[in-house]
């Protein structure tokens, strides 16, 4: 199963594009995202099914990677849904709730940009491989180093971050199948019962990151990795490919310039 953050090897164009194309494009796609309404989100949820073609995603698979945040995505529908004013959708108002057609609007609208920048940074993950990410990341964060901060750091700190949440989250269902084999509940019983019973994932999850992470320092030592000035093995050049990925970018920009202060209505 592939999740958030983890790549997937193909040799397509867009695997091929530079890394500072995707990242940047993946920070104006999220901008617009915010920004934009219903037309806008349309037509993002669009491309992103057609980048996935191209890139050969199975959609599937894109989903998959909202299931970590389902949950955070519910509670911004709900808390839109129950708490924001105007008109009640009958039968309500039930007891103390009132459900509003405002709510219900700007509700899935706050759920369907987020599962967009969802989206967006899975697909970023899923045809960028690390290294690349870090080189990427690294010419982003260059500013940075005029007031002393190592962007060369900071970027392998992201990647990392990214990269560890698909293996926590395999952990954790490994742990999980590995305590129901043994009669674990966690689905049944009382709120305490169950907040107690997490106790035997939660405690060994975090042993096995710290493990995890006490390891990949000793790697990264091991290798020589040090804050000094660094260079890299691939050079990044932009390309034939890169230029009309960012002219593709840059319309479609325009287009939502165009279209926020009312040109195109």
């Amino acid at each position: 199963m592939v999740r958030l953050g983890q790549y997937i090897p193909e040799d397509t164009a867009l695997h091929g594009l530079d890394p500072r194309v995707k990242i940047g494009t993946t920070m104006i796609l999220s901008l617009i995202i915010l920004r934009g309404f219903s037309l806008t989100c349309t037509g993002i949820s669009i491309m992103i099914f057609l980048l996935a073609f191209f890139a050969r995603v199975p959609l599937g698979r894109l989903i998959q990677s909202l299931k970590p945040v389902f949950l955070i995505i519910l509670i911004l529908f709900l808390a839109h849904l129950f708490f924001s004013e105007g008109t009640p959708i009958p039968p309500f108002p039930v007891w103390k709730l009132t459900a509003t057609y405002e709510g219900l609007f700007h509700g899935g609208m706050i759920a369907w940009q987020f599962a967009l920048l969802v989206c967006v940074a899975s697909l970023l993950t899923m045809i960028t491989t690390t290294s690349e990410l870090i080189c990427g990341l690294e010419w982003f964060l260059k500013p940075l180093g005029w007031i002393g901060l190592p962007a060369h750091d900071i970027a392998l700190m992201v990647s990392l971050a990214l990269r560890f949440v698909p293996v926590l989250i395999d952990e954790f269902d490994c742990i999980k199948s590995a305590q129901v084999s043994r009669g674990a509940v966690f689905h049944q019983g009382s709120p305490v019962r169950r907040i107690k019973a997490l106790a035997s994932l939660i405690i060994p999850l975090v042993l096995g990151t710290l493990r995890r992470a006490d390891d990949l320092a000793t790697a990264i030592q091991a290798r020589g990795y040090s804050r000094a000035q660094r260079t890299s093995l691939v050079e990044l050049q932009l390309s034939l490919a890169d230029g009309i990925a960012l002219l593709m970018i840059w319309a479609i920009v325009l287009f939502h310039l165009f279209h926020e202060f009312g040109f195109l209505l």
